[in-house]
């Protein structure tokens, strides 16, 4: 079966769960395990941050950066096809008590500065505080496009006119700085918070680092042991973490080609269309112009046919490339496509 639903799908590479059974392990809940302490340290250090903080995954993640940076009734300045309102259980507003100050997400993925620095709420107590503008890169709807170092700056500059922090939701940052040739510390520059996922294109079994100031970050550790993040001897799942870091960063290159020799295979197909143009990074979208089926049905002709893809929206699919899909795999799903379509 070949599996292109999400980079979620990745298993552990065995260098990672050779590192797993052999890790040095301690109670990280006491500061003490060796491996998880290791991790974080790299972590913060290539996204060019004080701090960095284990947890479980990058919802957790965003849920402490907003639990930090904020209070209950303030709001926070969020795109309206953002990870964070869609495909987060309601976190933000359910266990953060944030409201979500909702503008719209342009094509590229990005919130128009003006519009931003428009939605910021005066300080009078009719209103809820604002209090940070959260962003997405690569933006997961926004056909896994990332934002550009230049744009971040522009975002920071409305922030610090308003006294706003800025949190990055970063689950595929590294996927990012491949696409754009940009170290990723330049990505994370502008950002008070970032999140990047281990366990997506990284290919770790489990987990996302939170990074940020050495003042966020503690006040960070409170929030994740109130959630129940606390783990002990996590260093089982930080040995994988630092494997991912060492090992499977330069490679997502790969997966970026991957996703573009998809598009274009796809591209050739009736009944389905898929725009080369719009991959960026290692998300593609096929829009089914077949007014005969559905998103669904194809996905459930293709599972037939052993590939597997992720009804996106009422005429979408979405197909993720990584780290288990070569170029064989590619050029079987096209022909895949092309059968489940006759």
């Amino acid at each position: 079966m070949i599996d292109l639903r999400s980079d979620t799908v990745t298993k552990p590479t065995p260098a990672m769960r050779s590192a797993m059974v052999e890790a040095a392990l301690g109670d990280d809940v006491f500061g003490e395990d060796p491996t998880v302490n290791a991790l974080e340290r790299e972590a913060a250090r290539r996204l060019g941050k004080e701090a960095a903080l284990l947890v479980t995954s990058g919802t957790m993640g965003n849920l402490i950066a907003l639990l930090t940076h904020a209070r209950p009734g303030d709001e926070a300045i969020v795109g309206d096809r953002s990870h964070t309102v869609h495909y987060e259980g309601g976190g933000m507003a359910a266990i953060a008590g944030v409201q979500p100050r909702i503008v719209a997400t342009e094509a590229d993925g990005t919130l128009d500065p003006d519009v931003i620095a428009a939605a910021v709420r005066p300080d009078f107590a009719t209103f809820a505080r604002s209090r940070l503008i959260c962003l997405e890169s690569t933006h997961n709807v926004c056909d896994g496009v990332p934002l550009r170092p230049a744009y971040m700056a522009r975002v920071r500059a409305v922030a610090d006119q308003n006294g706003l922090a800025v949190h990055l939701d970063g689950a595929r940052l590294f996927n990012a700085a491949t696409a754009l040739g940009v170290p990723v510390a330049d990505l994370a520059a502008d950002a008070d918070s970032v999140t990047f996922c281990l366990s997506k294109g990284l290919s770790a079994p489990v987990g996302s680092v939170l990074c940020g100031s050495a003042e966020f970050v503690a006040e960070g550790r409170r929030a994740r042991k109130r959630l129940g993040g606390g783990m002990r001897q996590a260093g089982v799942l930080a040995a994988a973490g630092l494997v991912a870091l060492e090992t499977m960063t330069e490679r997502l290159v790969d997966d970026h080609a991957h996703a573009r020799r998809l598009a274009v295979g796809l591209h050739a197909l009736r009944g389905i269309a898929c725009d080369p143009a719009r991959v960026h990074t290692n998300i593609v979208y096929i829009d089914v112009t077949d007014p005969s089926r559905s998103p669904t049905t194809l996905a459930e002709s293709l599972a037939q046919h052993d590939v597997r893809v992720l009804p996106s929206g009422p005429r979408t699919l979405r197909a993720v490339t990584h780290a288990q899909i070569d170029s064989e795999d590619i050029d079987r799903t096209v022909q895949a496509f092309s059968d489940a379509l006759a």
